[in-house]
């Protein structure tokens, strides 16, 4: 029976090992995505949290500090990103690298693939020197690259991202291509992909054989938070008075520490268990969290009582904080709930309200040669229903209007970098074809820089626009939270092509000539 009991105890997940997993539901509290094969869209996706968390992975419910970073350096021509800077700091101030060892879902990811059993590679002073390279990934492709781009070619450019990221090549890429929804995403996949695919691999291997490889060696997030640990208010903690600097903390430690507590400590506590001064304890402030088995100094009799007491009304917190979490983004939010409300058909696009639809146009738009009896919908062979959209400009876009036309719709963001790199082919073959092709530049609802603001003074003649609040024009024609995307009608306003992903002037002057024919 004692051998039992024993075996489980060794066995039962460690608190810190609940608060990871806890934390790591926290950041993908969007459930619903991993089902629908979309990202969440609220407001909340403004926020960013804590741990290194792809904002496209389909379940995230914020976005990714890094991210936002590179996102507001590359703006640093049109707005300041005052916002990101001070999230950032007052997560480095108050938690500093506690983030990475209890917070970080990829920090999880690591040390569950590091215990696979195979022989370990222990640190060294190799690995202690190859921890300043965070420090260079971080100064060139989290600030340098964007910061340039942003300035000299007025381009987002999230080089990191981009180029590096395992966790947006795990939870963004990985997440959207495993769920069958997403089958199409399939034909967009090239060399960037195949290279960020291999990167995640080499990466994860290294994770088997190395403690948190990409958090000792690569991950510029932990660099930042490195940063703050000095002054970080919850942390790993060392009683000077008991210390008698045996070094046994360092020796014991996964990370590459000179001493607790430094630029590599990642605060996990591990520490206390080896500590035979008793000298390492996790406090926030003055109060202690976790504490050696013989206690603190100072301790009263009563002092494990009261951190038990303590524990459990922070769980309590923490379990109503997920509960509501999950009803949140899952149930209660607006934009959850208009999404939902959304997937059944509308009476505009009803097969039932196709007359009614083609009819709103005026009788010299839609003359017999440019009516169309196919259904409505947004798949190939199916007439668009009708809108209107005010555009910057003032005008406005009925598409009804159109019939006679051949009809570009490009879903595009600011944030895409693809999209704002084929913005200039759109423009060159409304130019081209200008009279026989109409064109509507559609940016969503969600937005991150103001598309009004960003689009002004530069030059383009086509037509650009921000959806509705409700994004009914990314409903009406299917359009979905991966960038960019383009419809194509043909003069009766049925569509001949409906994709994700980028185009050239090559494609796009063929597409005109398929619906002209």
């Amino acid at each position: 029976m004692d051998n039992r009991k024993s075996s489980r105890q060794a066995h039962r997940p460690t608190t810190r090992r609940l608060v990871q997993l806890y934390a790591a539901l926290l950041h993908n509290a969007y459930i619903k995505g991993f089902i629908s094969g979309e990202i969440y869209k609220g407001n909340a996706k403004y926020a960013c949290v804590p741990g290194l968390n792809c904002y496209s992975c389909p379940g995230a419910a914020g976005a990714c500090p890094l991210g936002s970073l590179q996102n507001a350096l590359a703006s640093t021509g049109h707005r300041a990103g005052w916002y990101v800077l001070g999230i950032l700091l007052l997560y480095g101030v108050v938690l500093g690298r506690t983030i990475c060892g209890w917070l970080c879902p990829l920090g999880l990811i690591q040390e569950l693939l590091h215990k696979i059993p195979t022989l370990k590679i222990r640190k060294s002073a190799i690995t202690r020197a190859l921890t300043w390279l965070k420090y260079v990934i971080l100064a060139l492709f989290v600030i340098a690259i964007p910061l340039w781009y942003g300035l000299r070619h007025d381009l987002p450019l999230p080089a990191f991202c981009k180029y590096i990221c395992p966790a947006g090549t795990l939870e963004g890429a990985m997440g959207h291509l495993a769920n069958p929804v997403n089958v199409s995403f399939f034909s967009m996949l090239g060399i960037l992909f195949t290279r960020k695919f291999v990167i995640m691999l080499v990466i994860g291997l290294a994770c088997i054989f190395m403690y948190r490889s990409f958090c000792r060696f690569l991950c510029p997030l932990g660099a930042i938070y490195g940063l703050f640990n000095r002054f970080n208010i919850i942390g790993v903690k060392v009683d000077e008075n008991r210390c008698n600097h045996c070094g046994s903390c360092v020796r014991s430690c996964g990370m590459d520490v000179r001493r607790a507590g430094d630029r590599e400590c990642i605060n996990c506590g591990k520490c206390m268990d080896v500590c035979a001064q008793s000298a390492i304890s996790v406090q926030a402030g003055s109060i202690v969290l976790m504490a050696p088995e013989k206690g603190c100094a100072g301790d009263g009799p009563d002092a494990p009582a009261k951190r038990r007491r303590l524990g459990r009304i922070l769980w309590g917190i923490a379990l109503a904080v997920l509960c509501f979490a999950l009803l949140w983004f899952n149930v209660l939010d607006p934009a959850v709930r208009k999404n939902a409300s959304g997937t059944s058909q509308s009476p505009a696009q009803s097969p039932a309200a196709a007359p009614a639809a083609a009819g709103t146009a005026s009788e010299a738009t839609l003359s017999s040669d440019y009516t169309s009896d196919a259904p409505i919908g947004h798949e190939v062979g199916q007439q668009l229903a009708d809108f209107t959209v005010t555009c910057f400009d003032g005008s406005e876009f009925h598409l009804a209007d159109q019939r006679g036309k051949v009809t570009f719709i490009n879903f595009w963001a600011t944030y895409c970098t693809p999209c704002l790199k084929e913005l200039p082919f759109f423009n060159d073959l409304y130019k081209k074809h200008e009279g026989d092709i109409a064109m509507l530049a559609v940016h969503s609802s969600f937005i991150a820089d103001d598309p009004v603001a960003y689009m002004s003074g530069k030059d383009y003649v086509i037509p650009f626009a921000t959806d509705k609040d409700d994004d009914e024009i990314f409903g009406i024609a299917g359009g979905g939270s991966t960038l960019p995307q383009t419809v194509v009608l043909n003069r009766k306003g049925e569509v001949i092509y409906n994709r994700v992903g980028s185009v050239t002037p090559e494609m796009l002057e063929d597409l005109y000539q398929q619906a002209d024919s």
